[in-house]
């Protein structure tokens, strides 16, 4: 007669099924904060109580037409831990006696086989993949889960909703608080190449706008250069209609033309202007002699 798989062991695989099922399902830990969830561990739980209840019954009836000898043998294999038992079912080698019993009639070269049973681990992990199987394909083909682009849009608009949210919490950029710093230099670029470069080019050397590198300005209403970019781009020119008040008009924001300033200071300040020779715009405006930043 086997010995049972006890009762918490049970609880414990239903449990962690139901985990593994859930989430294949729902695409989240969210459900372990639900009470359906809670509700149906219960639920597995009771039941795996009734089924052992059921089990000691049958051991019952069965263990009182064991001979003495077997019921001896029994109640000393069920003094063994159920893990240590577990164990050495699993890694359990045969008697020489026991070998006899399953060597099958044929060999070659002195090599004789031996009709073995799979390792229960091996068998187990076998069902489980099998079940596991199943239940992914299914979770797949009636669900969103594992779809990359489903994912990609759930999480693309958890990060647009969460900058967003960003934003709305902190105070907007003017030209007061406005500062220079190299990490936006990047980000600048790209909403330059957005915003300004149909009128001063990609490098900002000027074309139907002044050329940006040079030290040559039309407009100075401030000390420095980097709030004299953030003023144009937010006021626009009084001179010039075509360089329109971004900024008022709200096509940036002030976070943006912080940004935008910072590729222009860059292009002014930290690398060599672009000359007419070099194809840049000639010179419009006056020298300027900005303040450090």
């Amino acid at each position: 007669m086997k010995q049972r798989t006890p009762v918490f062991v049970n609880i414990l695989i239903i449990t962690g099924l139901l985990i593994v099922f859930y989430y294949l399902f729902v695409q989240s830990y969210s459900f372990l904060s639900s009470p359906y969830f809670w509700g149906t561990i219960v639920i597995g739980s009771i039941l795996a109580y009734i089924h052992s209840a059921i089990g000691d019954l049958i051991e019952n009836n069965k263990f009182k037409k064991l001979s003495p000898e077997e019921k001896a043998a029994y109640l000393a294999e069920k003094k063994v831990p159920y893990f240590k038992r577990l164990y050495n079912a699993a890694f359990k080698k045969q008697s020489a006696a026991e070998e006899k019993d399953i060597l099958i009639d044929h060999g070659f070269d002195g090599i004789m086989e031996l009709d073995n049973q799979l390792p229960k681990w091996w068998v187990g992990l076998f069902w489980f993949g099998t079940a596991f199987c199943i239940v992914y394909v299914a979770a797949f083909s009636f669900t969103d889960f594992a779809h990359p682009i489903k994912e990609y849009e759930v999480e693309y608009k958890e990060q647009i909703a969460s900058i967003e949210e960003f934003q709305k919490s902190q105070p907007p950029v003017t030209i007061e608080t406005a500062k220079y710093s190299a990490d936006n230099i990047a980000e600048g670029k790209e909403l330059f190449k957005t915003n300004c470069a149909s009128c001063h080019k990609e490098d900002g050397s000027g074309g139907i706008g002044p050329n940006l590198t040079d030290n040559y300005w039309i407009n100075q209403p401030e000390k420095t250069l980097f709030k004299n970019v953030f003023h144009m781009d937010w006021n626009g020119s009084p001179t010039n209609p075509s360089m329109r008040p971004f900024g008022k008009n709200g096509e940036v924001s002030g976070a943006e033309i912080e940004k935008i300033a910072a590729y222009v200071y860059h292009i002014n300040q930290e690398q060599p202007p672009v000359t007419p020779a070099q194809g840049g715009a000639a010179p419009q405006g006056t020298e300027a002699h900005w303040e450090k930043e």
